[in-house]
């Protein structure tokens, strides 16, 4: 199919689209980011010792795991748009309970509930955002949702500080839960604010379409065509990609686990979960969650690690933006390529400066300056592409059942990466640890190299072809 002429695509009503769904990223990002500010709060707050301090810290994530083994069946039984609906009530919920915990356990379980989200989101809203897409755009549009992850972790951490200056000001708000969750337990507010924004993730979700390719795919002709009409502005071109469409998924409505395992397709799902958990192992949640840690391993002091792994948030949060603009333009794989690179070099140097560093005079200044290159290389690449790729790369019928395997090794490979750096760090030394993380971006770009298409400029249905025809 050639796409319509670009003057007939209504892009504001995409974007739109588009924005609403990416809101879930920001809850993943503020979820996934806030609990940094509360661990020493917490601690105190429930007498916890370290082992339940992890507990506490990683209990979403095991959460996240639970929400993707479930959110691909959810969403291909029942829509893009339900499973959000779902989504965004996990979060209110976590917000509200995490911030009226009375015990531990129930705070844990609030906190699990939020992870359930994450996973859920994690999914679903790349997934969402790739079928409304028109081919030319969709890579910038799926990008939003990472550039919205990026945003909420900078908004987790703005939100704790101010929360916690708030509550340093003398203000008194009486005796209730007003003075608790604002100022004597501040930490209740941090966690418990994630429900604003799932208010209006619902809200919003609840006002967009369904996506046309599921409507389809359940032989909801007419809402998908009433869909596709409003995303080009004619009904022949409307109607043309019905057509398309219809002639990709056939005969099947149903999705089926069978299907994963069809020539082709099988081997979709393997490779995309293979670069899913892979890019867990080339050290950006290490960095990401263990940046001051590092830095401190390094001798700076602590305010100046938690101001390093600021600027870690600032680079990561601005090369996002500039991925969006150029991932349509420089292509998926292109990017990866340039992108790892980067990635590999700045791993061994900052593995060289800590096993050589000290011995031929290298100061704090050369680790900042390859941190923040490797920052600018993951975000540039392996972060902004995989939900592109992982959205677009899986035939309709079975695309929400993929996402979760995908979705799934990626949030195993996120756990394990953040049970074992601790550990790395200590066992392998800094050093080690960051030439194991550089060895793992090998097989990576291999494998995108090797044996992923470039999705650039293609349709969803021209990219199904390329499976299914393997």
């Amino acid at each position: 199919m050639v796409e319509v002429a670009k003057q007939n695509i209504n892009m504001a009503y995409v974007v739109a689209l588009s924005v609403v769904a990416a809101l879930g990223g920001f809850l993943f990002g503020y979820d996934a980011a806030v609990v940094s500010g509360t661990v020493s709060q917490v601690a105190a707050q429930f007498a916890l010792d370290e082992l339940q301090v992890g507990w506490f810290v990683g209990c979403a994530l095991i959460g996240s795991i639970v929400g993707v083994a479930f959110a691909g069946k959810l969403s291909d039984a029942c829509g893009r748009k339900a499973t959000l609906l779902v989504a965004a009530l996990f979060f209110a919920v976590s917000g509200v309970g995490c911030a009226f915990s009375t015990t531990f356990p129930m705070l844990v379980v609030s906190r699990m509930l939020g992870g359930v989200g994450i996973g859920v989101v994690s999914i679903v809203s790349p997934l969402y955002i790739s079928e409304i897409s028109v081919a030319r755009y969709r890579g910038q549009l799926v990008s939003l949702y990472q550039l919205a992850v990026t945003i909420g972790f900078l908004g987790a951490y703005l939100a704790n500080y101010m929360l916690l200056h708030f509550s340093h000001s003398g203000a008194d708000l009486g005796t209730g839960w007003m003075q608790r969750i604002f100022v004597s337990e501040v930490w209740r507010g941090m966690l418990g604010l994630s429900g604003v924004p799932a208010i209006l993730l619902f809200i919003g979700i609840y006002f967009i379409p369904e996506s046309p390719r599921w409507l389809v795919l359940r032989g909801k002709e007419d809402g998908a065509l009433a869909v596709f009409n409003k995303i080009y502005r004619s009904i022949a071109d409307a109607k043309e990609q019905l057509a398309e469409t219809k002639s990709v998924i056939g005969a099947a409505v149903r999705s089926d686990w069978k299907l994963l395992f069809s020539p082709g397709i099988f081997k979709a799902v393997l490779i995309g979960a293979a670069i899913a958990i892979l890019g867990q192992f080339m050290g950006v949640n290490a960095v990401l969650y263990y940046g001051p840690t590092i830095f401190e391993q390094a001798g700076l002091s602590g305010g100046d690690a938690l101001f390093s792994q600021v600027l870690v948030g600032i680079v990561n949060a601005v090369t996002t933006v500039l991925a969006v603009f150029i991932i349509d333009r420089v292509g998926r794989k292109t990017l990866v390529y340039y992108g790892v690179s980067g990635m590999v070099v700045s791993l061994l140097l900052i593995g060289f400066y800590f096993h050589w560093g000290s011995s031929v005079g290298l100061g704090n200044g050369f680790l900042l300056t390859f941190f923040l290159f490797y920052v600018f290389c993951c975000a540039i690449s392996i972060s902004a592409v995989i939900f592109v790729f992982l959205s677009e790369m899986y035939p309709t019928r079975v695309r929400g059942m993929a996402m979760s395997v995908a979705g799934f090794s990626l949030w195993v490979g996120t756990y394990l990466v953040g049970q074992l750096t601790p550990w790395l760090l200590h066992t392998a030394t800094p050093a080690g640890t960051f030439l194991i993380f550089a060895v793992m971006c090998v097989p990576y770009i291999l494998i995108v190299w090797k044996l992923m298409p470039e999705t650039t400029g293609k349709s969803l249905e021209e990219i199904e072809r390329y499976w299914t025809k393997q």
